[in-house]
């Protein structure tokens, strides 16, 4: 394998997500394995212009393959949005020796990546990291998949709420406006309704199904809310709304937020960064660059980080239909 590699970096950036120090790790083990010396970068595009870097070998990542959050931390930085920013972080990796970037995180990162090489010729390899799993190229992000299952796991226990004192629970979840964690989780919860932006379901309806739900003998319903969702201007006015109209339901509105990036990654996750991390640094080594490594049918594909940035995550249909069918 043609190797002009001797000192790769690694960073993490925009939201944190489950998964991200795994992917660390796999970056500075496959370094290791190739004799390429590995630089981890703090806080991101921020830290890169600061020179914030600590060299990274296989003993010093050890025991962060089951963490949550990022150990090289993650900032936004309004510095690298400008041309004087990105000439800083430049001279940054140049005195520091590096050679190419690995980067963690989603569309933001991605653009900041995909322009740095346009300037500077810099190779750079993306690993998409959000729970929302809004990256095109790849079935899943990083943290999607310890996201749904720390969802399920929180919607389990307000049903037992909810079936106690015969309430009806919107619950809000996470996702921009990508409804992908709001679908699957309402299929695997088994909610009464599912809201997303992919699908208006409109005010009327939403109605109509609760009123069908109250029929059959449900004497309780959970609605899970992607908080994306364009019914209404938010969750708690789709809270007064059915109030107002169904008025045998107490109604609660549980706003799930950061709870959902936390948390252990699951067994998928740390498996996927562990192939993602592999990936990125040898087809730097084989003079590859502007990529983002995804999964597509279970396998490891590379996808041009211009199209990951501008392609849109396509929601599943047939999944709709199956919740469509579930919640009869």
């Amino acid at each position: 394998m043609p190797n002009k590699m001797k000192k790769i970096g690694v960073m993490t950036s925009g939201g944190d997500s489950p998964g991200m120090n795994a992917a660390i790790r796999a970056v500075t083990r496959t370094c290791a394995y190739h004799n390429i010396e590995c630089v981890g970068i703090y806080r991101g595009y921020e830290g890169m212009i600061e020179g914030d870097f600590k060299d990274l070998t296989a003993r010093n990542v050890k025991g962060i393959i089951n963490k949550g959050g990022t150990i090289l931390k993650s900032a936004r930085s309004k510095e690298f949005r400008t041309p004087e920013g990105r000439k800083k972080a430049y001279e940054a990796l140049k005195a520091k020796e590096i050679d190419g970037l690995v980067l963690v995180g989603g569309d933001g990162t991605f653009t900041g990546a995909l322009i740095f090489n346009q300037e500077f010729g810099f190779p750079v390899m993306g690993i998409p990291g959000t729970i929302d799993n809004d990256i095109y190229g790849t079935s899943h992000t990083l943290g999607y998949d310890t996201a749904l299952n720390t969802v399920v796991e929180v919607i389990d226990k307000i049903r037992d709420t909810a079936s106690s004192h015969n309430r009806l629970f919107f619950v809000e979840v996470m996702g921009r406006d990508a409804g992908h964690i709001a679908l699957n989780v309402g299929v695997g919860a088994g909610a009464e309704e599912i809201l997303i932006p992919e699908e208006n379901l409109g005010l009327e309806r939403l109605l109509e199904s609760l009123r069908r739900s109250k029929a059959s003998g449900k004497s309780s319903s959970i609605v899970v809310v992607a908080e994306g969702d364009k019914i209404g201007k938010n969750v708690f006015e789709l809270k007064d709304y059915v109030e107002e109209n169904m008025t045998e339901y107490e109604v609660r509105v549980s706003v799930l937020g950061h709870m959902q990036r936390g948390g252990s990654p699951s067994c998928f996750d740390r498996v996927l960064a562990s192939r993602m991390g592999v990936k990125a640094v040898e087809s730097l080594m084989e003079g590859i660059s502007n990529q983002m490594v995804g999964l597509l049918n279970d396998k490891i594909a590379l996808t041009p980080l211009e199209k990951a940035i501008k392609g849109q995550s396509k929601i599943n249909k047939e999944l709709i239909r199956v919740s469509d069918i579930m919640t009869t």
